[in-house]
C-alpha cells in the first residue's frame, strides 16, 4: 500500500530480515570480536572445513543452480516497512560522529581508507560484481555483492541482511557468491563459498541499517565440471586474482561526490510492477550524495542516492565512485541497503546505504586477514 501524501517508504531491498522463517542455520555458529581494538567487529565462522566447503558445493550442484533464474526475492509485506515524514527522512544529519573506537584507530586503518582497485591477474577489465546465494532455514535467498580488493584476495562485500539475520542471531547457511553470472544458472568466473562473516556488531546484535554491510571472506574459487557422466569440481584460484577487486573509500562527506549504483534488482515495485527481472547487472546513472535518516530502522546516518528505482534483489549491490567503464572498475563507498518512495507514486526513487567510516574499514580489515583452504577439491 502506497502512504498518503507526505510521507515515504523506506524499505529492505531484500526480504531476508523481513521473514520470519523456521531456522535451523549452522549449528553452533560461535563469534567474537577479534581483539579489544577492534571491538566493533563481529565475527562469525561459515564454512571451515574442506567437508564444510564440499557440503555447500554439493548443495549447490549445477541442476540447482539452473533454477535461480526463476527466483526473485520476495516483496517485504507492507507492515514490514518503515513510515518516515517528510521532515525527518529529508533532513539528515549534519555529519556522522566518530565513536571512541573510530578515532582510536584511525591511525590504524589508514591503510584501509587508500586501498586500490586492482585488475584480475589475465585480462584488461574486471568481472567483480555479481550474486550472492544462501538460506535462512529451509527458504533460499539472493542478493547482489562484488569482490573487494584485499591483501588475502577473497573479499565479497554485501549487505548485511544478505550474510546475518540479526533477528534470529543466525548466519546465513549455504553461502557462495557468483560474480558474473551467467544465464541458465552458468558461473563462467567460478562459485566462492564463504568462509566467514565479518560484521558490525550492531548489525548482528540490534539490526541497526547504520551499519547494513558485511564482507565476507570466501575460500578459492571452483567449477563444476562433466566427467563420466557426472559433475566434480575444479579448482579455479582465489577470487580477486580471477575477477579483480574494486577499491574501497572510507568517511566520504555525502554531496562531495558522485557515485554509480549497482545490482540486480528484481522485485515488486509500489505500482506492483516489475521492470526488472534479476537476471541482468542494472546501474543507476551517476549521481549526487546526500546524509538520509529512517527512524523506523535505526538508520541514523545514512547515505542517500537519487534518483534510483532499485527494488529487491540489489540488496548488497556496490556503490562505486569514479567508475572506469573500460576497465569496469572503481572504489566502493557503500552497498544498497534501503530502497525509498519518497514521492509516494508508482516506483521507488531513491536508494541509501550505511555510511562507510573508519569503524566499516576496521570490520573490512578483520576479513581482508584471514587464510583459507589453500585447494577447495
Amino acid at each position: 500500500m502506497i502512504p498518503r501524501a507526505r510521507h515515504f517508504v523506506a524499505a529492505a531491498l531484500s526480504s531476508a530480515l523481513l521473514i520470519v522463517p523456521a531456522f535451523t542455520g549452522i549449528a553452533h555458529a560461535t563469534s567474537a570480536a577479534t581483539s579489544a581494538s577492534d571491538s566493533k567487529v563481529y565475527a562469525v565462522p561459515l564454512a571451515k572445513t574442506l567437508a564444510d566447503v564440499k557440503r555447500v558445493a554439493d548443495y549447490w550442484r549445477p541442476d540447482r543452480l539452473q533454477k535461480t533464474d526463476l527466483s526473485t526475492p520476495a516483496t517485504p509485506g507492507s507492515g514490514a516497512a518503515a513510515s518516515t515524514t517528510s521532515s525527518g527522512a529529508a533532513a539528515g544529519p549534519a555529519a556522522p560522529a566518530a565513536s571512541a573506537a573510530s578515532a582510536a584507530s584511525v591511525k590504524r586503518t589508514a591503510s584501509t581508507a587508500g586501498v586500490s582497485p586492482t585488475l584480475p591477474r589475465k585480462g584488461t577489465a574486471a568481472n567483480t560484481m555479481g550474486k550472492v546465494f544462501f538460506r535462512f532455514g529451509d527458504k533460499e535467498y539472493w542478493c547482489s555483492a562484488s569482490a573487494v580488493s584485499a591483501k588475502n584476495r577473497s573479499v565479497v562485500a554485501t549487505a548485511g541482511h544478505c550474510a546475518y539475520d540479526s533477528r534470529t542471531a543466525k548466519p546465513a547457511d549455504y553461502w557462495i557468491f557468483v560474480p558474473n553470472p551467467g544465464p541458465g544458472g552458468s558461473a563462467p568466473d567460478g562459485i566462492y563459498v564463504g568462509a566467514s562473516i565479518s560484521l558490525h556488531e550492531d548489525w548482528s546484535g540490534k539490526g541497526d541499517y547504520d551499519f547494513d554491510y558485511a564482507f565476507v571472506t570466501v575460500h578459492r574459487g571452483f567449477t563444476w565440471v562433466a566427467k563420466d557422466g557426472a559433475y566434480v569440481m575444479q579448482d579455479v584460484g582465489r577470487l580477486q586474482d580471477n575477477v579483480g577487486g574494486l577499491g574501497l573509500e572510507l568517511n566520504k562527506k555525502p554531496g562531495t561526490y558522485a557515485v554509480t549504483a549497482f545490482g540486480y534488482p528484481a522485485g515488486q515495485q509500489p505500482d506492483g510492477s516489475h521492470p526488472y527481472d534479476g537476471k541482468t547487472l542494472q546501474k543507476c546513472r551517476p549521481g549526487a550524495t546526500r546524509y538520509t535518516v529512517a527512524p523506523g530502522r535505526d538508520l541514523q546516518k545514512g547515505v542517500e542516492l537519487t534518483p534510483c528505482d532499485f527494488s529487491p534483489g540489489a540488496s548488497g549491490g556496490p556503490w562505486v565512485i569514479s567508475y572506469d567503464e573500460t576497465r569496469r572498475l572503481g572504489s566502493l563507498a557503500g552497498v544498497n541497503s534501503l530502497t525509498w518512495n519518497r514521492d509516494a507514486k508508482g516506483r521507488y526513487d531513491s536508494v541509501s546505504a550505511p555510511y562507510f567510516d573508519t569503524v566499516t574499514g576496521e570490520v573490512y580489515r578483520r576479513a581482508a586477514s584471514l587464510g583459507t583452504i589453500p585447494n577447495v577439491t
